[in-house]
């Protein structure tokens, strides 16, 4: 009998060990750290073969769905968080929905974040084929990698020596999990064997896994079932959610969930595999999971390297040259520049955690941003003044709203706008302008065929983009 598989990709980490790349609004998993296509289009398309693209379910926050993801998500099912709570509260709330979805089937569940590198795709599948094999006989399956060196950035999962003999094919029996460890440990866990890598990855039956969160974490259980209530009281799932999700706890699956099962029943399994797999979390994971010259250099855009040795160098704006330089990480965009030595490229965390402590828009937007409409770009912003470019596709609409600190003047550069000012509306084509004055409602269309651009001069005392009340918006922001 064919067995009812449906994937669920986690999409609602901030990457911010890959900044300036990556950024709180837009991370990691929403880039194309290839330059072919995004982590999250290469996750989904991973797992097509056993589940369609259709059926796929992508857990991602609020500000990401509504934000500059929105494009990236749209071919996708989609659950938005209206707050952060951590993986095990995600993968019950989308057992739960997989359970609605599927009310005559008891579905496979595959759990992989959205932000993973898998290079041997073959490999991949096999164990991914086994694991689901393994979670119809009602097992929790784990995907644990062969470590190739004593990485002290990874989890680590032990297996059992001892187990029974009628275990599915290539599983074995876990017997524990460790945190990221300290060097000296991770080099003893290499040495001794059975210590696999914890990928994050799991496969389960819904019921098997919502069962296990009714027994270990009760307080997830009882957020879930008010959800569910409220749900068929003919509120939309949604809605449910963003009522009630912020009472959720904030605990992993891992803590909350799989170390129980470990200690209490013996239903957790690992699936050691060699599949090339990187969770990109840093610079030099980016350096090793690319391409590389014979001087080892990986380049990227528009990049070049004389007398360099082991670099990797990222131009994403500018022409980036580098001369003599050996064992860096040379990153820039727009507006930020990095530069680290490989090996310390784990503490660009640090670096955004100061851009926090500063309120640097640093960390949480690039210059040019992208919204469903379209883009913007901050061409220039000083006190009392911001200049921007901004880009509205055919057919797509800014929201009805007003702002009660700056007044706006747009100059058109391209294709007709469509302006709405109070109750007036008029068309402003090319090389014409129109002023809104502050408090006034307005609104900025293209209903043309070709993009709209203009240059928009704002002028006020404060110019943030929270100065923004809206009345009425067709994204649902």
């Amino acid at each position: 009998m064919k067995k009812t598989v449906r994937a669920v990709i986690l999409a609602g980490g901030t990457g911010s060990r890959l900044w300036p790349l990556s950024r709180k609004q837009i991370p990691k998993q929403f880039l194309c750290l290839d330059g072919k296509e995004t982590m999250l289009k290469a996750t989904t398309d991973r797992v097509v073969p056993f589940c369609a693209a259709e059926n796929i379910v992508v857990v991602s926050s609020q500000e990401h769905v509504t934000g500059e993801a929105y494009h990236a998500l749209q071919p996708y099912q989609v659950i938005s968080e209206p707050v952060g709570r951590n993986t095990a509260p995600a993968i019950a709330l989308a057992a739960a929905y997989l359970q609605l979805q599927n009310t005559d089937e008891d579905p496979v569940m595959l759990v992989l974040p959205a932000d993973h590198v898998i290079q041997n795709i073959e490999a991949f599948h096999q164990a991914l084929e086994q694991a689901i094999n393994a979670a119809s006989e009602n097992y929790l399956v784990s995907f644990g990698i062969l470590p190739t060196h004593a990485d002290t950035g990874f989890g680590y999962i032990k297996a059992k020596t001892d187990y029974p003999e009628s275990l599915p094919t290539n599983t074995l029996m876990v017997e524990g999990f460790t945190e990221k460890p300290n060097r000296e440990t991770a080099e003893n866990y290499l040495k001794e064997g059975g210590y696999f890598w914890n990928s994050g990855m799991f496969v389960w039956k819904a019921s098997v896994l919502l069962e296990a969160i009714k027994k270990y974490l009760p307080d997830v259980d009882e957020v879930l079932k008010t959800i569910l209530e409220t749900h068929q009281q003919g509120v939309s799932l949604q809605e449910s959610v963003d009522k009630v999700f912020e009472k959720m706890p904030n605990i992993s699956i891992d803590y909350g969930v799989l170390e129980k099962v470990v200690a209490k029943e013996n239903k957790l399994l690992v699936l050691p595999c060699d599949i090339q797999w990187n969770d990109v979390g840093s610079w030099d994971a980016v350096h090793e999971i690319s391409p590389q010259d014979e001087h080892g250099n990986v380049t990227q855009g528009n990049a070049f390297a004389l007398d360099c040795n082991n670099s990797l160098l990222q131009s994403n704006h500018r022409l980036v040259a580098a001369v003599g330089m050996d064992d860096v990480c040379l990153i820039e965009t727009a507006d930020a520049i990095l530069l680290a030595k490989r090996g310390d490229t784990q503490r660009v965390k640090e670096v955004v955690e100061e851009l926090k402590k500063r309120n640097a828009q640093e960390h949480l937007l690039h210059l040019t941003v992208r919204r469903p409409w379209g883009t913007y770009t901050v061409l220039e912003e000083q006190p009392g003044f911001k200049i921007k470019r901004i880009l509205v596709k055919p057919g797509a609409a800014l929201s009805l709203q007003s702002h009660q600190h700056r007044s706006e003047h747009w100059v058109v550069i391209s294709g007709t706008a469509t302006v709405t000012r109070n109750d007036e509306t008029i068309i402003v084509t090319k090389n014409q302008s129109t002023y809104i004055p502050v408090g006034e409602t307005h609104r900025l269309e293209n209903r043309g065929k070709i993009d709209v651009q203009l240059i928009e001069v704002q002028v006020g005392d404060y110019v943030a983009e929270d100065d923004i009340e809206r009345f009425d918006d067709v994204y649902g922001r």
